[in-house]
């Protein structure tokens, strides 16, 4: 099924393929707990960017290999490249219409302390 996503200016738009029943990630490390931010990881082939590439602009922190991707208008992290997955896009689903989930399973992640982790992180379906 077809998803579409945005920022809240509506200045990044995508489209992801993914069930109408989600399954997400909810992490705590400092910038998702900060942010709310909901995973739901695709892979590459499965993430489209309709508009607004114009309009993001990127931040890394601690090893650099997230690209945490912002709108420049309106600040918000609709989608980035996670370093678990650096081949495809975590994508926020509090980003997503409402209107083509049918449910929400949200599995928790404990990215405080990512590196005793990471493995059960991976191992997650794209």
């Amino acid at each position: 099924m077809k998803h579409r996503g945005s920022c809240h200016c509506g200045a990044v738009s995508y489209e992801v393929e993914a069930p109408a029943n989600l399954d997400v990630t909810e992490c705590n490390c400092s910038i998702c707990s900060k942010s709310g931010y909901l995973h739901l990881i695709v892979a590459n082939t499965d993430f489209k960017l309709i508009s607004g590439e114009d309009d993001l602009i990127t931040y890394t922190f601690d090893s650099g290999e997230a690209k945490h991707l912002f709108c420049k208008n309106c600040g918000i992290k609709s989608f980035y490249i996670p370093r678990s997955h650096p081949d495809g896009f975590s994508v926020n689903v509090h980003c997503l219409e409402e209107s083509t989930i049918k449910s929400i399973n949200i599995t928790p992640f404990d990215g405080k302390n990512w590196e005793n982790n990471i493995d059960d992180l991976r191992a997650k379906k794209k």
